[in-house]
């Protein structure tokens, strides 16, 4: 069993975790930061801020102009 995890991001930028081991399911790609399972949760914890899906914010966007 492998302790290393990495963050991985949807087209939706949704973020998630994933062994390091394992390949991404389909639609998901690495964001970039490899370490422990707290270390990447801690990462997405910074980056995701607004948990609407991207097609979501864009939309409210669009209604708001």
């Amino acid at each position: 069993m492998n302790d290393a995890f990495r963050v991985v991001r949807n087209d939706e930028e949704q973020y998630s975790i994933m062994p390091s081991d394992m390949m991404n399911p389909p639609g998901w790609r690495d964001e970039g930061t490899i370490g422990s399972r707290a270390a990447c949760l801690a990462r997405i914890g910074e980056v995701w801020t607004d948990l609407r899906p991207k097609s979501l914010r864009e939309s409210v966007a669009a209604r708001a102009t």
